[in-house]
Order: structure tokens, then C-alpha cells, then sequence
């Protein structure tokens, strides 16, 4: 039995060993542990602990050599990937060699016995009778080993399994564990436990003396607020008043509150005082009065007097935003005739990237007042805007107190960034909170549940930032003015370039003007090649990408200025990514042009027909929305109700399958725009005379006809200028949106409004 040798599957252990004569409880979740605690049918494993406890797996040559020789007693399932095991260690082995096998590891084992000399046995009885006589001292009072354990060790006659009952019984690290498995001698098994044993009396003892120690510390705290309330009682006997409510009283004057809330603050400083500076209720009022001391109640930054001097701000800040600029002119102009007007709620829309953050700041720089902002992106408590009442634990004023105290002003500048993004669920709607701050008529009475008292937002100036008016609730839609900031143009954005966001760049990354310098054609290049988008973020970044690569160069000693122009573009920021828009060349059956309004800019959306053979089915491809597939199911309604004044069979629709594809098919396209483009295809299509391939169209079509207006003409039109298209038929609603356009666009296109689908088609098909 001495060299017993076999071979058995293998489960590495983390932080804890298996001892021999031991029952232990083990959770398992590994695969290959689990695999092999159900593989065997004897239940025999070999357990050994990692050399690596933070290891996730373990192979044989990761585990300790000395381990245990155990069977499972029962498994338990705990979840779908893990189990619980009870095991009895059964003797200690060493691991002679292994194999991998798919399901699990498979260690050879020998049994490993303890080395004996002649005097061996006389030690080994006198060290038992040492540790029996520990062990019943260490039960005796210790407040955590159950008395019952005595019966479970005392009884055990066998001195191997005496030893690893008692070293099982003790929370032992790993280490101490395998410190016991490696033991040469039983000898050395009885020293390391009585060591052990020792070492866990201590740890009682010291816990013992620190609770004692804690015992008195409270006795001691209760005689101090016994004695603090004897002396409070003393000082009121005397009339004595408290340093603190003095330092109080006197701040809560100095800040020239209206006169209620004044009153309602004092008030709260009166029960204060009242109070042992113990009670919970004691911090909850003092917090109170210290928001009341700090928030900016009568402190007010002065408006910048001279227009002229908050217009260069603007102009210098920014290229372009004509509207904005306009709008904060006139609101200036207002307030210096006046010098009373509340402040304007003004809502900036516009695709991301376009400077709408950005303008606010200009905005505050402009008037002279101070700037906060807040993000409103994933808000969804209400909380956040009214604050929680400060009964609460851990209460405190909302976003919009808060905001306004680090301002220390009453009349800032806020920005509600990404007013769109808000949220709501079950506790509560934020929308519906900034109802009442963002109504002139309502918020100088804003309330937040904190302070409990109404606070002036009048002459707080609120801009908000949006990219779609859709998710904004109309009753908080109506609070504001819309002011619309569309994509800008290529030459905008090669200004924007110029003027801003190089010098921007280049001091970023520590470079000189004399480092690095972009031509007109370059900056075009980058914007048309590398960016698709309205705003002007990932045209900086490009920039950006480009002054790295200067500053490597100056960094490392080679520098030479870097001339960016249209042709070594490519060198720098690798292959074009965007490929330039072109018109189709030829006149085309069943394809028309038109245009389409996408969140980075307007584009050209090309629609085909194909008209063949079948049973009067209508086909619609392209990932198309239910918008845009009503509009087309429309066109064909109109082309068939107006067939014999077009030379088309009326029962040609009967035995011609119609096929609507719109390419890009990956990309979702949805809206009424396409209703004439449509239209246009499908007659082509059908009487077999093509569209001409320099015209572009826009404009959702009714039943009747008529050509309905629609929105993003600016973008469209910049799209259609890009590909060079001559003519442009738009609704004649949307010709008051002309005056949007850039001149230097507006005169090279033609536009040609028309409020019937019929002048639509004279102008597109050929020979119609």
C-alpha cells in the first residue's frame, strides 16, 4: 500500500487545499474541473492547489507535486455552470505523470507516507498529548469553535487522522495547508497544527480585546453627549448663545435674500440650534442653511454695454451661424433699450458637429456672463432637475440649483446640452420637470424640492441643443425658439478650417506656423475625401492626424516645413474613403435623380424601374421605410389613373410586374421626398423615353398630383450643386427656402418650382 500507484483525473484548486481524514465542502465552475468530477465513476479525484491562485486554468505542471487523494461524496448543482462538492480526503500523493485527454486531466499518483525513525512513536505521543491538551484549552474559550467539535477530535484514536481533524477545523490559508501536505514526518504534522493552533488563540484573544475596547469606546460616547447636554442646558440657563448660530445668523443676513426665504432660513436655524449636534437631523438642517448661504440670490454679472463690442466676439468665435447671430444681436439691442428683458429660451438644432455647444460659449463670452453647462443625454430622473426633499438620506438640490451656486451668478448663461436625448421612467419625466424652468412665464417661482423655496430663473439666459426636434415634447418644444443650424457648405467648411481649426491644431501639438502649412486644395480634399458629415468634428480630426505626423517629425529632429496640397493628401491620411458624388452621364429609361436628406448633409439618390412581363405585382427593394414605400405604391396610382393621357394600356398594369429599387440597399431610407422622383422613373419606365440626366427632383406627390412641400432644401440643393446637376425641380412651396442658400450655389443650379406632378414630368422626360 506503501507504493500505491494509480492514475486518476486531477482538479486544480485556487485558494484552498484538501487535507487527508478531512471532509470538505468545494464549489466548482471550471470545465475541466467540472468534466472531471463526473467522468470518474469511483468518485476518486486528486486535489492539489495551484501555484498561481489568480491563474484561470491550471494544467499538472501548474499544481503543487504533494496533494490529496479524495472522494466525492455528493454533488450538488448550484447554476447551470457550476456545482458543490463534498469530499473526504482519503491520503496525501505525489504526482509522478500526467496526460491531457479532451474532457479532463489524468495525473499518476503514488502515495506518498511519512518518513519514521525509532524514536518516532515516543515523540508522536507526547506531541498528541500536547495538542489534546490545546485543543480543549482553545475550546474552552473561544467564542467561535463549536463546544461539540471536542467529540469529532478527542474520540479519534488513529494519532494521523487526530492531527488532520483539528488542522481541518481551523481557517488555515492555503499555504499553511500545504505546509501540513508536504510535512516529511508526522512529527512535523503535530508541530506545524500546535503552531498553528497557538497562533489562532492569539488572533481570539487580540479580537476579544478589541471588542472590549469598542465597548468602552460607546460607554464613552454616552457619557460625552450626556455631559454635552448638561452643558447646552447650562449655557441656555445663562443666556449664552452658540459661536456657530452667530457665524450663521450673520451670513444669512449678509446675502440679501428676499425677504420669505430670509425668514424660512433663519427659521431653520432656530430649530438647529435647538437640536444636540448628534441628532441626524442636526447635519440635515445644517447642510439646508449652507446651500441657502452659498447660492447666488441678488449677485449678478453686467451685460456687456456696447453691441458692437458683443458681435466682434461672435464673428471672431465663429464662422458662418448667421441666425444665431442675428438673434443674440437682437436680444443685445433689446436689453440695452430696456434694461429689463427677461432672457430669451433659445433651442439650437442641427446635425452634431455643427457648433452648437460651441456658440453658447461664444454666447456667454459675448454678454459678459458666466457659463454652465448640462448634459440632459440619458437623463431619466426627475430628481435630476427638482432635487429630492432633503428628509431624504443623501438629498441634495437638483442640476439646476447646483449649477447655478458653482456659478456664483444669478444671470449666467446655461447650456441644456442634447435636449433630445432625454428619457423617462419609473421615476418620473425629466421633460415634464423642465417644463417650469424653461417657460419665461413660469420659472421666476422655480421650486426645487431641496431648498423648498421659489428661486428667480428669469434672468438666467437658457440655450439648449438639440439634433432632432422629433423626440422633444411638443408642450417643451413650444417653451423655446427654434433657431434651425444647417450642414455647412464646402467653402464654409474650408473657412471654418482655415480660421479655426488649424491654428487650433497646430498649437495642440506644439507646432509653428512655419511647420506646416495647407493649401485651399488640400483642405477641400480633405473634406470631400476623408469626412462625410454637416458639422466640421471629423474634418478636425483629419487635421489633427496630419500635425501628429508633423510633430513626429519635429520631434525627432527632422524638421522640415510640410507642404499639404491636393496631391500628397493621400500620403498622409492613407487611401480617399469617400469616393466623389457623380451624376449619371447618359439619359437613362426608367432612372431618375433625385435628392435626399441624411444627418451628415444632403444626397443624391438614384431611383430605377424596371418594367416587365408578369401579373401586376409590385416589388420595392432597397431597404426602404413604410413612408417611402407609400409614396411609391402613390406614384403608380397616379401613372395608372392618367395611363391613356401618357399612351400606356390601362391593361398593361394588369400584366406588367413593376420593380422600385433605390441602390445602397444596406442603407435604411425612409420619407415622402422621393414621391416625384418615383413617379418620374415608373413613367419612364412604362412609355419607354428617358430622363435627363442632369436634372434632380424633390417632393413627396399626392393621388390628385400635386407636389407637396418638404423640408431640407439647403442640403439637397449643396448635394445636387456637388454632382454637377443643372436643374432642379422643387415644390413651389419651398421656393420662399431659396433665400437659405448660398449665392454662389444658388447661381450656377436652376430651379424650377412646380406644383403638379405633370410640369415634374415635362421638364424630366425626353420627348414626353
Amino acid at each position: 500500500m506503501a507504493n500505491e500507484i494509480r492514475e486518476i483525473p486531477l482538479i486544480g484548486l485556487k485558494n484552498k487545499a484538501v487535507l487527508p481524514c478531512v471532509k470538505a465542502q468545494l464549489d466548482i465552475g471550471r470545465n475541466m474541473s467540472l468534466k472531471a468530477a463526473s467522468i470518474n465513476s469511483d468518485n476518486i479525484i486528486f486535489f492539489s492547489a495551484q501555484l498561481d491562485a489568480g491563474a484561470a486554468d491550471y494544467t499538472p505542471a501548474s499544481v503543487q507535486t504533494i496533494g490529496t487523494v479524495a472522494k466525492i461524496s455528493t454533488i450538488t448543482p448550484l447554476t447551470r455552470n457550476s456545482i458543490r462538492i463534498e469530499v473526504e480526503g482519503l491520503y496525501r500523493a505525489e504526482i509522478i505523470g500526467s496526460r491531457e485527454t479532451p474532457e479532463c486531466y489524468y495525473v499518476t499518483v503514488r502515495k506518498f507516507p511519512y518518513e519514521r525513525d525509532g524514536d518516532d512513536d515516543i515523540v508522536e505521543e507526547a506531541f498528541e498529548r500536547y495538542l489534546r491538551e490545546q485543543v480543549h484549552e482553545f475550546v474552552s474559550y473561544s467564542t467561535k469553535m463549536d463546544k461539540t467539535m471536542l467529540d469529532d477530535i478527542i474520540n479519534v484514536p488513529d494519532r494521523e487522522k487526530f492531527v488532520f481533524r483539528i488542522a481541518g477545523k481551523l481557517k488555515l490559508s492555503v499555504d499553511k495547508q500545504q505546509n501540513i501536505l508536504n510535512a516529511k514526518k508526522l512529527i512535523d504534522v503535530y508541530r506545524l497544527t500546535s503552531d498553528y493552533l497557538e497562533y489562532e488563540s492569539k488572533i481570539e484573544n487580540i479580537e476579544k480585546k478589541i471588542a472590549a475596547s469598542v465597548k468602552q469606546s460607546i460607554d464613552k460616547n454616552q457619557k460625552e453627549y450626556y455631559l454635552r447636554e448638561q452643558l447646552k442646558a447650562i449655557h441656555t440657563e445663562l443666556g449664552d448663545d452658540a459661536e456657530e448660530r452667530d457665524v450663521l445668523e450673520e451670513q444669512i443676513k449678509s446675502k440679501q435674500m428676499p425677504e420669505k426665504i430670509e425668514e424660512k432660513t433663519l427659521k431653520e436655524l432656530s430649530r438647529m440650534s435647538r437640536m444636540s449636534p448628534t441628532s441626524p437631523d442636526y447635519n440635515v438642517l445644517r447642510g439646508y442653511i449652507d446651500w441657502m448661504c452659498d447660492l447666488p440670490w441678488n449677485e449678478y454679472t453686467q451685460d456687456t454695454k456696447k453691441l458692437s463690442d458683443a458681435v466682434a466676439v461672435l464673428n471672431n468665435d465663429h464662422y458662418g451661424l448667421e441666425k444665431v447671430k442675428e438673434r443674440i444681436t437682437e436680444y443685445l439691442a433689446v436689453l440695452k433699450l430696456t434694461d429689463g428683458l427677461n432672457a430669451p429660451i433659445l433651442c439650437l438644432v442641427g446635425p452634431p458637429g455643427v457648433g452648437k455647444t460651441s456658440i453658447a460659449q461664444s454666447v456667454a463670452r459675448a454678454l459678459g456672463r458666466k457659463f454652465v453647462r448640462m448634459s440632459l443625454g440619458g437623463v431619466k430622473d426627475e430628481s435630476e432637475i427638482r432635487g429630492h426633499r432633503k428628509t431624504y438620506v443623501g438629498a441634495m438640490p437638483g442640476r439646476i440649483i447646483n449649477a447655478l451656486k458653482n456659478a456664483g451668478s444669478n444671470n449666467p448663461v446655461f447650456l441644456l446640452d442634447e435636449i433630445d436625448k432625454l428619457s423617462s421612467d419609473m421615476r418620473g419625466d425629466p421633460a415634464s420637470a423642465l417644463l417650469e424652468v424653461l417657460d419665461p412665464a413660469q420659472n421666476s417661482t422655480f421650486r426645487d424640492r431641496y431648498i423648498e423655496v421659489p428661486y428667480d430663473l428669469s434672468k438666467v439666459m437658457f440655450i439648449t441643443t438639440a439634433n432632432s426636434l422629433d423626440t422633444i415634447p411638443s408642450p417643451l418644444r413650444d417653451r423655446m425658439e427654434i433657431i434651425s443650424i444647417e450642414g455647412y457648405t464646402l467653402e464654409e467648411k474650408r473657412e471654418i478650417a482655415k480660421r479655426y481649426l488649424i491654428p487650433k491644431r497646430l498649437k495642440a501639438n506644439g507646432l509653428d506656423k512655419g511647420d506646416i502649412s495647407f493649401s485651399d486644395g488640400a483642405i477641400e480634399e480633405i473634406i470631400s475625401g476623408y469626412t462625410m458629415e454637416a458639422g466640421v468634428r471629423s474634418l478636425e480630426r483629419q487635421i489633427d492626424a496630419v500635425c501628429r505626423k508633423a510633430a513626429v517629425k519635429k520631434a525627432s529632429g527632422k524638421a522640415k516645413k510640410i507642404k499639404l496640397n491636393e496631391a500628397n493628401v493621400e500620403k498622409y491620411l492613407g487611401s480617399r474613403r469617400y469616393e466623389k458624388q457623380s451624376g449619371s452621364e447618359t439619359d437613362e429609361v426608367g432612372a431618375a435623380t433625385g435628392l435626399a436628406w441624411t444627418a451628415v448633409g444632403g444626397t443624391t439618390l438614384t431611383i430605377e424601374v424596371s418594367a416587365m412581363h408578369g401579373k401586376g405585382d409590385v416589388q420595392l427593394t432597397g431597404k426602404l421605410g413604410d413612408v417611402m414605400k407609400e409614396s411609391a405604391r402613390a406614384a403608380i396610382s397616379y401613372i395608372r389613373s392618367r395611363s391613356e393621357i401618357y399612351g400606356i394600356d390601362g391593361e398593361a398594369f394588369e400584366t406588367t410586374d413593376i420593380h422600385v429599387h433605390v441602390p445602397e440597399g444596406a442603407t435604411p431610407k425612409d420619407g415622402p421626398s422621393a414621391g416625384i422622383t418615383m413617379a418620374t422613373a415608373i413613367l419612364s419606365a412604362f412609355t419607354g423615353k428617358p430622363v435627363r440626366h442632369d436634372v434632380a427632383m424633390t417632393g413627396e406627390i399626392t393621388l390628385r398630383g400635386k407636389v407637396l412641400p418638404i423640408g431640407g432644401l439647403k442640403e439637397k440643393a449643396l448635394a445636387a450643386y456637388r454632382v454637377g446637376i443643372k436643374d432642379v425641380i422643387i415644390p413651389e412651396d419651398n421656393e420662399k427656402d431659396l433665400e437659405d442658400i448660398p449665392d454662389d450655389v444658388k447661381n450656377k443650379l436652376n430651379f424650377i418650382p412646380v406644383n403638379t406632378v405633370d410640369t415634374v414630368f415635362k421638364n424630366a422626360i425626353i420627348g414626353l
